[in-house]
C-alpha cells in the first residue's frame, strides 16, 4: 500500500513539474528572433537590452536565440540584414529605429515585425490617416513624447527666447514630422523658428555652428543621426553658450539642458512582451495597436549649471 501511494505521489509531483515548465513556455518551442539595430548609441542599445530581457523572461532561458546585427548607421545595411533574416526564416524580426523598420517592412509581408524606437508609424510606413494599428505583419512601440509638451518646455525654461533653432537629419522622416509639429506650436506662440538640416555626420559640425550664431535656443528631436553625433553638437553649443532641449534622454545627456523623455529600456521591454504574445500565439500582430511609454521631465545638471539655467520643480536629474 505504501509503495502504491509513493508511486502515485511521484506521478503527481512529476505532472505538477511538467505543468509548471509548460507555463513558462506553453508551446515548448524554440524560437529564433532577428534583431536589426540602425546604429549603436545609448537609447537604441537600451531598447535592445530591454527587448531581449522581456523575451527571455516570458519564454524561458534557452528557448529563444537572438540574431543581433547592427547596421552601423547605414540604411543600406538594414536592407541587407533583414533580407538575411528572411532567407533564414526567423520567427520574428525586431527592427530598432525607423530605417530598420522600413527595411524590414519592404523585405517581408509574412514574418512578424515589431518596431521599437520608432517615432510615428504612419509617417514611417506611409500610411495616411493612421489610426494607431498598422493592420498587417507590423506593430511595435513608439518613442514619441507629446510634442506640444516638448515645445512648451522650451517656452517655460527660456521665456526670453525669441528665436528657436530646429536641428535634424533630413533623411529621417520621423524627425521631419517632429520638427513640423514643434515649429507650428512655437510659431503659434509668436516665437521665430529656423530649421537647420544635415545629411550625415560630415556636415553636422558646420550646420550646428551656423545655427548657434543665429538662435537663442536649439531643439533637437528624437533623431538617430543627431544622437550618434550628440557630443559634437554639445561641444559647439556649450562653447557658444546656447542651450538645447532634446527629444530624448540620450541626446540630452551629451548636449541638452532638458528633455521630456522615456525609458528606452522599458520601451524595449514592452516590445519584448508583445513579441512573446505573438510567438506563443496569444495575440495576432495585425490586431495589436502601437504601444507608448510614459514620459518624465529630465534635466542635465552639468550643462544647466554651466549655462546658468534654473530648472523648476518637477524635473528629475539625469544620472551620469
Amino acid at each position: 500500500m505504501k509503495k502504491t501511494l509513493s508511486a502515485i505521489l511521484a506521478v503527481i509531483l512529476c505532472a505538477s513539474f511538467c505543468l509548471l515548465a509548460a507555463s513558462c513556455n506553453s508551446t515548448g518551442k524554440k524560437y529564433t528572433v532577428g534583431i536589426v539595430q540602425l546604429v549603436q548609441h545609448v537609447a537604441l542599445d537600451a531598447a535592445t537590452d530591454g527587448f531581449k530581457k522581456a523575451l527571455t523572461d516570458k519564454l524561458g532561458e534557452g528557448n529563444v536565440t537572438f540574431d543581433y546585427q547592427n547596421a552601423s548607421g547605414d540604411t543600406a545595411n538594414c536592407a541587407t540584414i533583414v533580407n538575411g533574416f528572411v532567407s533564414n526564416k526567423v520567427d520574428l524580426i525586431m527592427a530598432n529605429a525607423t530605417p530598420a523598420l522600413q527595411a524590414a517592412y519592404n523585405a517581408t509581408r509574412t514574418i512578424p515585425i515589431l518596431g521599437t524606437s520608432v517615432t510615428e508609424y504612419g509617417v514611417a510606413l506611409g500610411i495616411e490617416n493612421f489610426n494607431g494599428t498598422v493592420g498587417s505583419n507590423v506593430s511595435g512601440t513608439s518613442d514619441l513624447a507629446p510634442l506640444d509638451e516638448q515645445a512648451q518646455m522650451i517656452i517655460d525654461l527660456f521665456p526670453e527666447a525669441k528665436t528657436v533653432g530646429l536641428l535634424y537629419c533630413n533623411a529621417e522622416a520621423n524627425s521631419q514630422y517632429q520638427v513640423k509639429v514643434v515649429k507650428e506650436y512655437l510659431e503659434a506662440k509668436g516665437i521665430t523658428c529656423k530649421t537647420y538640416t544635415f545629411s550625415d555626420s560630415n556636415d553636422i559640425s558646420a550646420v550646428t555652428t551656423a545655427a548657434a550664431a543665429e538662435i537663442d535656443v536649439l531643439y533637437i528631436p528624437t533623431d538617430n543621426a543627431a544622437a550618434a553625433s550628440a557630443e559634437i553638437i554639445g561641444n559647439i553649443l556649450r562653447d557658444k553658450k546656447i542651450p538645447a532641449v532634446a527629444g530624448e534622454e540620450g541626446i540630452c545627456t551629451k548636449c541638452g539642458v532638458a528633455t521630456l523623455s522615456i525609458s528606452y529600456y522599458d520601451l524595449g521591454y514592452k516590445t519584448g512582451e508583445m513579441a512573446a504574445d505573438i510567438l506563443k500565439g496569444d495575440k495576432k500582430i495585425e490586431e495589436m495597436p502601437i504601444a507608448y511609454a510614459p514620459t518624465t521631465k529630465k534635466y542635465n545638471k552639468t550643462i544647466a549649471d554651466e549655462l546658468g539655467v534654473t530648472i523648476p520643480e518637477g524635473y528629475v536629474a539625469i544620472e551620469q
